[in-house]
């Protein structure tokens, strides 16, 4: 008896090609990662390239774990920006407070994640899993942070894009005292009016420098989050279509995906939900956590517009694995670069387009 032809039996046969030492990397990502989480990084460089980089897109890319140490700001980040591939950041305070290292000279050195750590506590040397610094590169990057945050310019109200550009200009400013160049991921973004945002600004030692000249010189220099959500819904309501990179999940993909609800709940404008939906994570759904919600569930949210599951993917990978590849594929495609947006500089218009679109719907 012969049955017919089964939909599910449409897709492209496995029958790669043997690997011969020649490949790049999108050769070897297109024909070599068929199935499971290998397969799901296939689908997440596709989607990126093909559909997320058009011109009608605006992409943002959240970031936790230690990836700035591990030199991903460097190797990838700072790519993706200059290409234009990436419009807008929100990232953990720790990730861009080590990304200052970088910009001010001090050494981050490859390590073993099994050293001992009592031993390195008494040789004053600093680790994370595998990545060692001694202790004053934690000191020198304080005094930093606390030297610039005390001048004229900071001591006012602002969002935590707007503190992070400027930190980011003088960081570039060390930078080329010393010589360097493309170092800091908060230094380029500065060059390249891409806003960084932190979800929660107190919780790194950029917020605990901060608070310090609350406490003991009255500083009147304020990260408000008040300002972050606002900036972070209009420059959604902005883009035609919204797509999101994720790497990790946490807070700061929360901090993303939020701002869709915000407009409808809230402000009742009906944007409608995130078009496209990129995560590596190594969290999972069962858990119950933020970290491993997938897309689907999102939908329930209004996060994710339930008519694009299909323009979803979720990768179990190491990010530090997954990324380089991705970011990889991305700048060989043949999208090679886009016009950048220079969000950073288009804050307060956009401010004024959300204020004037949810004054309209009270009216």
């Amino acid at each position: 008896m012969t049955r017919p032809s089964s939909a599910y039996l449409r897709g492209k046969r496995i029958d790669p090609q043997a690997i011969n030492g020649q490949e790049n990397v999108a050769d070897l990502v297109d024909n070599a990662f068929l199935a499971f989480n290998a397969g799901r990084l296939r689908e997440a460089c596709q989607l990126f390239t093909r559909r997320m980089l058009q011109a009608d897109t605006t992409v943002g890319m959240s970031l936790t774990g230690a990836m700035t140490p591990a030199g991903i700001g460097m190797s990838c980040l700072i790519p993706l920006m200059e290409a234009g591939f990436v419009d807008w950041i929100i990232s953990t305070g720790a990730n861009l407070y080590h990304d200052a290292h970088f910009a001010l000279g001090l050494a981050l050195h490859q390590g073993r994640h099994d050293a001992d750590d009592v031993e390195l506590r008494d040789k004053g040397v600093v680790r994370i899993y595998d990545i060692f610094f001694d202790y004053n590169v934690l000191l020198s990057t304080d005094a930093f942070v606390r030297e610039v945050s005390a001048r004229p310019e900071f001591q006012r109200a602002m969002s935590s894009a707007e503190y992070h550009y400027l930190l980011g200009g003088y960081l570039r400013g060390r930078e080329a005292a010393l010589g360097l160049s493309k170092r800091s991921v908060l230094s380029r973004a500065h060059e390249l009016g891409v806003p960084i945002y932190t979800s929660s600004p107190g919780d790194s030692s950029i917020g605990m420098n901060v608070a310090y000249h609350e406490l003991m010189n009255g500083g009147s220099l304020m990260i408000d989050p008040n300002r972050d959500v606002n900036e972070v819904c209009a420059i959604i309501l902005a883009g035609r279509k919204n797509g999101c990179v994720i790497l990790g999940g946490g807070s700061p993909k929360n901090f993303y995906l939020q701002g869709q609800p915000t407009l409808w709940e809230v402000y009742g404008i009906p944007k409608g939900g995130n078009d496209f939906f990129i995560q590596f994570t190594t969290d999972q759904a069962v858990w119950g956590g933020l970290s491993g919600a997938t897309p689907a569930e999102a939908v329930s949210w209004g996060k994710v517009n339930p008519g694009v599951l299909p323009d979803t993917v979720v990768a179990y990978c190491d990010s530090t694995i997954a990324f380089p590849l991705f970011c990889e594929y991305a700048i060989g495609s043949e999208h090679g670069r886009r016009p950048r947006r220079e969000l950073l500089h288009q804050r307060e218009a956009l401010l004024a387009e959300l204020k004037r679109q949810a004054s309209a719907t009270k009216a």
